[in-house]
C-alpha cells in the first residue's frame, strides 16, 4: 500500500490551555491532583505518581476538572523527550488541568483524538514539535504550533479502528504493570510483617517450647514472643535470632568479563535502565563497541543496586534471559548463596531503610557514591532458615509471575512500536 498524504491539524483540533493553579496552595494530600509533565511518560501515557502528587483543596474554575477519557498533551519539556507526549485521563473528578498542559478536542469529524494520542508517539511528529518549539534550555510549544503539525490521516472509521487496536495493547501492558505492582506490594507487606515487625507465624515447635501449643500460627511479637535488645541494630529482635550482614548471604560481584573470557556480543544494562525494581531497556553491542563499564556478568535472581546516587533507586532483580545480561560496573551485584534467599535478599537490600542508608553514606560532591562493600554491609536480623524457606515458598510464585508479565510487556511493547509507523502510513491495516 502507498503512504498516506500528510495533512496539518489546523482547523481539525482545538488545544485548550490549562489554569494557573497557585503553588502556595499545593498540598501533599487533598481531593484533587494538579497534573504536571511529571504525570507523563516520555513515550506517551499517563503516569501515576502518588508520592509526588501536587494536591489542591482551594476553589478553582470547575471547567478545569478533567474527565475520564480526556486527552492532554505536554507543552513543556520537563525532561528530555517529553515535549508533545500525550496522556489519557484515567478517571473523572480527580485531576486538574494545569497551565503547562493542553486539553485536545476535535473540532469536526475529520480527526479521532484517541488516534492522535498514538500518532503523537511517532518519531516524525515529535521531531516536528521539537523543531518548532521555543526556548533554549527548556523547550515549549503552543496550540498554534501544534495546529501546524503534519500527520497521516485516514478515514475517521479507520482511525478509530487503529486507535482501538493500539489501545488494547496498551491496556494489556498497563494491566500487567498493575498486577505486578500489587504482587510486589503484597510481598513487601509480608516481608515487613515477618522480618521488620517480627510478627511471623509462630511454629509448632516454638509454641511447644514455651508450653503454649495453642499459639502455633499466631503472630510472634503480638502474641508475646520473647524479644531481646540487640546493640548492633539498636532494637529488639526475636530470641534465638542472630545479626548478620547481607554479605553473609550473598556473593558480591561474583563474575566479570575480562581478557580471558570476553564474549562476542553484549546485552548491556546501565544504571539509567534499572529503576525501582524494573528493567527498562537492554542494549545490544558487539564486544569491541560496548561501553567500558559493561563488565558485570549478571545471573537470574541477582539483586543489582546502583552505587552512584543511590537515592535514584537504580535497582532490580535480574530476570531469566536467553542471552547473558551484562551490567555496568556502577552496579553492586549480589548473588544469593541459596535460591531460598532470592526474595528475602532482594526485599532487604531494596527496602526504603537500606536505600536511605546508602544515600546518607554516599560521598562525593558531583557524583555521590558508595563502594560495593558498603552495599553488602547491610546489617539485618537473621531469621531461622525454616522461616526464610517458608517466606520463599509464599512469595516465589509472585516473583515468577512478575518476571513473566515483564517479559510479556516487553514483547507487546516491541510489537506495538513495530506496528505503529506501518499503521500510520497505511502499510498495515486493522480488520
Amino acid at each position: 500500500m502507498t503512504n498516506r498524504t500528510l495533512t496539518s491539524l489546523r482547523g481539525k483540533i482545538h488545544v485548550k490551555h490549562g489554569f494557573p493553579f497557585k503553588g502556595e496552595h499545593f498540598k501533599s494530600k487533598g481531593p484533587y491532583v494538579v497534573l504536571t509533565p511529571g504525570n507523563f511518560f516520555e513515550h506517551g501515557g499517563f503516569k501515576r505518581n502518588a508520592e509526588k502528587d501536587k494536591c489542591y483543596a482551594e476553589p478553582f474554575p470547575h471547567n478545569y476538572l478533567l474527565n475520564k477519557g480526556d486527552i492532554v498533551v505536554a507543552m513543556t519539556e520537563q525532561t528530555d523527550g517529553l515535549l508533545g507526549s500525550m496522556a489519557i485521563i484515567p478517571e473523572s473528578g480527580r485531576f486538574l488541568h494545569n497551565q503547562r498542559l493542553g486539553l485536545v478536542s476535535a473540532l469536526n469529524g475529520d480527526v479521532v483524538v484517541e488516534f492522535l494520542y498514538h500518532v503523537f508517539k511517532t518519531k516524525s511528529v515529535r521531531e516536528q514539535i521539537r523543531r518548532s518549539a521555543s526556548g533554549s534550555k527548556v523547550k515549549h510549544t503552543s496550540p498554534e504550533r501544534l495546529y501546524d503539525v503534519m500527520v497521516p490521516l485516514s478515514s475517521p472509521k479507520e482511525q478509530d479502528s487503529i486507535a482501538k487496536f493500539l489501545s488494547t495493547l496498551d491496556a494489556k501492558i498497563e494491566l500487567n504493570q498493575r498486577i505486578n505492582e500489587e504482587l510486589e506490594g503484597m510481598a513487601k507487606l509480608l516481608y515487613d510483617y515477618w522480618f521488620v515487625q517480627f510478627d511471623f507465624p509462630i511454629s509448632a515447635a516454638q509454641a511447644a517450647a514455651i508450653g503454649k501449643p495453642r499459639l502455633a500460627g499466631k503472630p510472634y511479637r503480638a502474641s508475646g514472643g520473647k524479644m531481646i535488645h540487640n546493640e548492633t541494630l539498636k532494637r529488639e529482635i526475636p530470641a534465638g535470632w542472630n545479626v548478620c550482614q547481607i554479605a553473609d548471604l550473598c556473593h558480591l560481584n561474583q563474575s566479570t568479563w575480562g581478557n580471558s573470557n570476553q564474549p562476542t556480543n553484549v546485552s548491556y544494562l546501565d544504571l539509567a535502565s534499572a529503576k525501582d525494581g524494573k528493567i527498562l531497556a537492554i542494549q545490544e553491542y558487539e564486544w569491541d563497541q560496548a561501553p567500558s563499564r559493561a563488565r558485570r556478568i549478571l545471573t537470574p535472581g541477582d539483586t543489582i543496586i546502583g552505587m552512584v546516587r543511590p537515592g535514584n533507586r537504580s535497582f532490580a532483580m535480574v530476570p531469566h534471559s536467553k542471552a547473558t545480561i551484562t551490567g555496568s560496573t556502577g552496579f553492586a551485584v549480589l548473588t544469593p548463596k541459596s535460591n531460598l534467599h532470592r526474595e528475602f535478599n532482594y526485599l532487604s537490600l531494596t527496602s526504603d531503610s537500606n536505600i536511605d542508608r546508602l544515600t546518607k553514606v554516599a560521598s562525593g560532591a558531583a557524583y555521590p557514591a558508595v563502594n560495593p562493600e558498603v552495599v553488602a554491609a547491610h546489617a539485618i536480623a537473621k531469621p531461622t532458615q525454616e522461616l526464610v524457606t517458608k517466606f520463599h515458598n509464599f512469595v516465589q510464585g509472585s516473583f515468577d509471575l512478575i518476571e513473566s508479565n515483564e517479559q510479556q510487556n516487553q514483547e507487546l511493547t516491541a510489537l506495538r512500536d513495530w506496528l505503529l509507523p506501518m499503521l500510520m502510513n497505511g502499510q498495515v491495516t486493522v480488520r
